[in-house]
């Protein structure tokens, strides 16, 4: 994904540096500066979301598993 959104933010930077050296401030320029604006936060997002789940593993296995010992102890009768 990160690479998708990365072309995407590429592309439409182009296209508003394109858009914006052939006419100044059109709506051409906007979209394509939106699109810029969109792409480029999804990818800063996918960036952070990917950074946080790699840093949650760490080195020791989790024990999500309960304690191996009887629910009650049994007692002898007197």
């Amino acid at each position: 994904m990160r690479t998708f959104y990365a072309g995407g933010a590429i592309l439409w930077a182009v296209s508003a540096v394109s858009a914006g050296w052939d006419a100044p401030g059109s709506r051409q320029m906007w979209v394509s500066a939106v699109f810029l604006v969109v792409f480029a936060a999804l990818l800063a997002m996918t960036a952070f979301w990917l950074r946080r789940q790699q840093a949650g593993h760490s080195a020791e296995p989790a024990h999500h598993a309960a304690p191996r010992r009887p629910a009650w102890r049994r007692h002898a009768n007197a």
